[in-house]
């Protein structure tokens, strides 16, 4: 590998604001550290903290919790709407 080319890897606090949880891991958005809050974790040392939507712990993929979409209605309002007459 070169170097100097790639950003910094170190550890970073993701919040899953959906499913309220904190977990922590490795990502290169410890490059932006200076712009991201930071939350004090478990072992006593300060991370910067990244809010997300969707992680593992609250994909329907991960939890199994699958959402059931009513194609048959949406296609009923199309033709009711759109088809022909």
């Amino acid at each position: 590998m070169q170097e100097g080319i790639h950003p910094e890897y170190s550890p970073v606090v993701f919040y899953d604001r959906s499913a309220d949880k904190y977990f922590l891991t490795k990502s290169t958005l410890a490059a932006k550290a200076a712009s991201l809050p930071t939350i004090d974790w478990e072992d006593g040392n300060t991370y910067p903290l990244v809010n997300v939507e969707v992680s593992s712990y609250s994909h329907p993929f991960y939890t199994g919790k699958n959402v059931v979409i009513d194609a048959a209605g949406q296609v009923q309002k199309f033709n009711a709407r759109y088809g022909k007459k």
